[in-house]
């Protein structure tokens, strides 16, 4: 795999003597360019790399161009062209350009000069675009996620088909799991009519989507088994307690390049483990976690701080000591909150480090 190409998170408005932001869509590339005198130029352009660089090739600039566009479904391949010609291309993320209140008009030429003027102003950072290996897991572990709420989905309109029915279900499952027994129990019951074809539809689509995950699991293995790098991140990752191989997978793909990594505080905010915070006195006016990034990713980690604190004694006596300073209706999801985001932390420490995170013994008295 070329994980040769490394994006640019930031362009410095020095060293640029021309500012381009792009709208991009499945057709189309409104580009708007601004210079450093603030000449303002707009076109459009079919969605093609070698177009875009043929007309960045004819630009007359002394000290080169900065380019940008907002991370979409588009991917990142456009940013991959542009780099590999050698030109500094930043991808942004949506949520992380500023717009100005009170717009009601907005447009893909207006979009794309927003991005070039804030470009030449020095106010964007952009995201790490993953190489291709970590593109690839990516793709892999978020199909597994699709598939699993899949069978979630069809659990709850088979129960839901029972309720409506006034049928009692055969079972109370522990956990959300249903074991091959209750779903041949599910099959073996007299349902009446168009009541039994249905049923028989729900309990098809939930096998269905069942060895599809398990299926897509093996496909995830095989691939981190078969490269290095991968396949030491997720072991290394799996060496913190409360973090299994699911999570491990899923955090190694979504965190991407472990070299890229900076401080422990970056990870957790990456996770939106990181309080909010509205201070505009002399006191700290923090709120609830940002909860930015990728909601299964924290979601996961949460669950997995649930079973760390189960495993790891200093992290139990932390949840107790986090636990005892709140409410008591907020103690416990405050409490685990923070539990969560120390696991972000040795995950940033493991993957950085590249060695595994070692269980403290518990103190004697």
């Amino acid at each position: 795999m070329n994980d040769s190409i490394t994006s640019a998170t930031r362009i410095q408005p020095d060293d640029c003597d021309l500012f381009v932001g792009m709208d991009v869509d499945q057709r189309s590339i409104a580009l708007t360019w601004v210079n450093r005198l603030g000449i303002e130029k707009s076109l459009k352009m079919p969605h093609d790399a070698e177009v875009l660089l043929g007309w960045l090739r004819n630009q007359q600039v002394g000290r080169g161009v900065g380019l940008v566009y907002e991370a979409g479904p588009t991917g990142f391949g456009l940013c991959d062209a542009l780099t590999r010609s050698g030109y500094t291309c930043l991808v942004v993320s949506p949520s992380s350009v500023p717009t100005a209140r009170g717009k009601r008009v907005r447009t893909n030429r207006l979009d794309s000069r927003k991005l070039a003027l804030q470009l030449r102003g020095g106010g964007l950072e952009g995201i790490r675009v993953p190489s291709e290996r970590y593109r690839q897991l990516r793709e892999l572990v978020h199909l597994r996620r699709i598939q699993i709420g899949e069978v979630a989905k069809a659990k709850q309109r088979i129960k839901a088909l029972f309720l409506r029915n006034g049928l009692s279900f055969p079972r109370v499952t522990v956990g959300g799991y249903w074991p091959q027994a209750l779903i041949c129990e599910l099959r073996q019951m007299e349902c009446p009519g168009a009541l039994g074809y249905k049923l028989g539809c729900l309990l098809d689509s939930l096998e269905f989507f069942r060895y599809q995950a398990a299926s897509t699991q093996m496909a995830i293995r095989q691939m981190v088994e078969s490269d290095d790098e991968l396949s030491d991140s997720v072991r290394l990752a799996m060496s913190i307690p409360g973090i299994g191989w699911i999570v491990a997978s899923y955090a190694v793909a979504r965190i991407g390049d472990w070299r890229l990594l900076k401080s422990s505080n970056e990870m957790s905010s990456f996770f939106g483990l990181v309080p909010s915070e509205d201070s505009t006195g002399e006191e700290p006016d923090r709120g609830s976690i940002t909860k930015t990034g990728d909601p299964s990713l924290r979601s996961m980690l949460i669950e997995g701080a649930w079973m760390a604190i189960r495993k790891d004694a200093e992290l139990a006596e932390f949840y107790k000591r986090t636990y005892s300073t709140h409410p008591r209706h907020l103690a416990a999801r405050v409490a685990i909150v923070a539990v969560a985001r120390k696991l972000a932390a040795r995950l940033h420490c493991v993957l950085k480090e590249r060695r595994e995170y070692q269980v403290r013994a518990k103190a004697r008295a």
